[in-house]
Parts: structure tokens; C-alpha cells; sequence
């Protein structure tokens, strides 16, 4: 039905050969619906499973988090390649919707700023910094 070859072999009057274009067309919206729905639930199939590998960063008032260097990718004259993409650590002042959070530092200085918790990672102190803790308090 596509070419003007085969309606001439066929002898079609321009009239059904109309007719069989648009039944053509017809069926060319349902396939191109059934394409659409199929992507659709492969789409929620890939995501289903990458969300099992996911696990969502949740901080709480008072927890010790490190926030990233941002903006992200910018390095230090002074250490090029080895500057440090983490500082902190910082304590979650505030936690609000959306994921966001007001930080503070450990001085007691609040942070104007937001940030989003998709640029933090927990803070966990190292060995030498709880026993210098425990010196300075005994």
C-alpha cells in the first residue's frame, strides 16, 4: 500500500486506495500506543530496580555530617588534584522539607545557607579524635 507501483499492480480506484491508507494509519496509532505502553513498563521495571540499591540519606537534629566542596569540581591553586571535595564537619541545626537542612557549625555558628542532602554524608569521628575528646573532658 505504500507505493504507487503496488496500487497501479492491483488495480485500486484512488478512492479505496484512500481507504486503506487511513485503515493503515488507524493501525499505526495502535501500534505506536502498544510501543509507548511496553516503554512504560520497562521504564518502571528499571527503576524498581535500581531503587532497591537506593537508600535514602536521612539526618536528624544534631547529627555530625561532612557537606561537599561546592561548587563541585573547582580545586585549590595550592593542591590541585588533592584538594579536598569534603569539609565539615558540621552539625544538622535544622532539618526541613524537600530534604534540606540549615547546618552549624561545631563553634556554634549557623550557616545562612541551605543545603541540599544529596550534598552531605554522615560524619563518623575517627579513634583520635574520641580520645582527645575524652582527654580534654577527664
Amino acid at each position: 500500500m505504500r507505493s504507487m507501483r503496488f496500487t497501479l499492480q492491483n488495480n485500486l480506484t484512488p478512492a479505496k486506495y484512500n481507504e486503506s491508507m487511513l485503515i493503515e494509519l488507524e493501525d499505526l496509532d495502535e501500534v505506536r500506543l502498544r510501543a509507548l505502553d511496553h516503554i512504560q513498563v520497562q521504564k518502571r521495571r528499571v527503576a524498581r530496580a535500581y531503587n532497591k540499591r537506593v537508600r535514602a540519606k536521612i539526618f536528624g537534629e544534631g547529627d555530625l555530617v561532612w557537606k561537599t566542596v561546592l561548587p563541585m569540581g573547582v580545586n585549590d591553586r595550592k593542591y590541585g588534584k588533592w584538594s579536598p571535595n569534603w569539609e565539615g564537619p558540621f552539625m544538622v541545626y535544622k532539618v526541613l522539607k524537600g530534604d534540606a537542612y540549615h547546618l552549624q557549625d561545631l563553634d556554634g555558628e549557623i550557616h545562612p545557607r541551605l543545603v541540599n542532602g544529596r550534598y552531605l554524608k554522615n560524619y563518623y569521628p575517627t579513634m583520635w579524635e574520641i580520645m582527645e575528646n575524652k582527654t580534654k573532658d577527664g
